[in-house]
């Protein structure tokens, strides 16, 4: 049943948001890829960045069409005793564990109609996953399940000298968006924006936890792996024909008392685990729905631009549809498992908290030369207000900020050049660390290049690298065999890399 939870859980790192707060997808067009501080720039892009100074581009209709596509990889260096007793370990208590998310298709639209004093907006995009995630092999706190039973029944049975274990996990998730406002020009120097976005989710997991074994060591000194379901029928039918040889009063042997002793022990330990002998296959789909407000206004004099947009928390409830018919509940003589809680997120028929938190964006521009834009952003995401399954905002220290500049150049009449980068803090602590799902801390640069192609097109091509800091977790155990304690560690990072084209229309 442990070895369930930690499966489930494991599910979790299945989200690939590229650029933004914990959830948040801020990369919502190329142009954010060649330039991130796009908070107070004026273009169409600002349908998502900006609304409210859209109403300053010409008049008319204007349409945009966007593809990215985003590689990311996620790394963490684990180590654990436990894992000493992996076949597939070499005795080595590291482990690197590494999951491949691929976004290969991020779309989005963005238009605007123009007409006097108003501007008429819309905005297709993919505010929060994207992807698909793969771990080949398992995480750490995956094998380190298994690991644990290995080390708990290997003080039971001498025989048992280790763990044998295949993990497999693929998860897709997309949150689509659609935004509707409008803005208004109120003066030369002052317009707003109101406006709606609906978001729905949709989420797909497969897992797989198989060809678990049990390392024994036979009478003659080799190691030899059974198959865990056959070892568990085995010691279950060993240990009820110990205890009812003593219920009859019969005479036991010293090894017999000394098996029979670590037998009871053992039996509700196997007990728990024969439903699961023979691996785990869940399969979980998800579906929400969202609405949230967001509001602007952008102000203008002289040679500067000034712009701010608040978007209010988004109340989602994922229902969830899975091979998990009820939520568990562990606990007993070998204490309670409080990875048994990430399981519940996928019990059939319930719904999860997985809202969008509310987010603050201001902005500055300053055209330096008539040819040349200098950009500054701050972005603050209200993380601690938001809900999520488990209450997990409660264990960050603080809401996420991000910190962007950039510089925009109109090389001629028809090439743009624009580069910037994003700097990116989470109120990271140990407690909401773990290798189930993890954010850490970062820098990111973008630089692209803008062609106009005629009066009415516009191409587009950029390119936007995550760099990220590493995060080092090191948590003490208690075993429950004995009342000793143990220490683990683990070691956070990631890398990201984006490649974006669009295509801009003006009528």
């Amino acid at each position: 049943m442990k070895t369930k939870a930690i499966l489930a859980g494991f599910l979790l790192a299945a989200t690939t948001a590229t650029a933004g707060g914990i959830l948040t997808n801020t990369n919502q067009s190329v142009a954010f890829l060649k330039n991130p501080a796009r908070d107070a720039a004026i273009g169409l892009d600002g349908v998502y960045s900006n609304p409210a100074g859209v109403v300053l581009m010409p008049e008319g209709f204007h349409l945009a069409f966007n593809w990215q596509y985003a590689h990311q990889t996620r790394t963490i260096d684990s180590n654990n005793p436990v894992f000493a007793m992996g076949k597939k370990n070499n005795g080595s208590t590291t482990k690197r564990f590494e999951g491949i998310a691929d976004a290969p298709f991020i779309p989005s639209v963005q238009a605007a109609y123009n007409k006097g004093n108003w501007s008429y907006q819309f905005n297709f995009s993919i505010p929060a996953g994207g992807g698909a995630c793969e771990f080949d092999k398992g995480l750490g706190s995956f094998e380190s399940a298994v690991g644990t039973i290995a080390s708990m029944l290997s003080t039971m049975d001498p025989s048992v000298k280790g763990y044998d274990v295949d993990g497999y996990m693929r998860g897709r998730q997309y949150y689509f968006g659609f935004q509707v406002g409008a803005a208004y020009k109120i003066n030369e120097h002052w317009s707003v924006y109101g406006g709606l976005r609906a978001l729905y989710g949709n989420a797909s997991y497969k897992a797989r936890l198989s060809n678990i074994q049990v390392m024994q060591q036979n009478t003659d000194g080799n190691i030899y792996p059974t198959e865990f379901s056959k070892y568990i029928n085995t010691s279950l039918e060993s240990i009820t024909k110990l205890r009812q040889k003593n219920a009859d009063g019969m005479a036991l042997s010293v090894e017999e008392r000394v098996a029979l002793a670590r037998g009871d022990a053992a039996f509700t330990l196997l007990e728990r685990m024969q439903p699961y002998s023979h691996g785990v296959n869940l399969m979980s789909n998800q579906e929400g729905f969202g609405v949230a407000p967001i509001i602007g206004a952008d102000y203008r004099i002289g040679d500067f631009n000034f712009a701010v947009k608040y978007e209010f928390n988004t109340q989602m409830k994922m229902k969830n549809r899975s091979t998990l018919e009820q939520p568990l509940v562990l606990s007993g003589a070998f204490g309670s498992m409080p990875a048994i809680n990430n399981i519940n997120k996928f019990a059939d028929d319930i719904e999860v908290d997985e809202d969008i938190p509310a987010m603050l964006a201001v902005g500055a521009q300053w055209s330096a030369l008539p040819e040349l834009r200098l950009n500054a952003g701050y972005h603050h995401y209200f993380d601690k207000n938001a809900h999520w399954f488990g209450d997990t905002q409660d264990k960050l220290d603080y809401g996420a900020n991000e910190y962007l500049g950039g510089v925009e150049w109109d090389a001629s009449e028809k090439v743009n050049i624009s580069c910037g980068f994003q700097i990116t803090r989470y109120g990271l602590t140990d407690d909401y660390m773990n290798d189930l799902s993890f954010v850490v801390n970062s820098y990111s640069v973008g630089a692209g290049i803008s062609y106009k192609v005629s009066d009415k097109v516009t191409l587009t091509a950029a390119y936007f690298q995550t760099n990220y800091d590493d995060y080092d977790k090191t948590t003490t155990h208690t075993n429950v065999t004995d009342g000793s304690t143990y220490q683990t560690s683990d070691s956070f990072t990631r890398t990201n890399r984006v490649l974006g084209l669009s295509c801009q229309v003006d009528f």
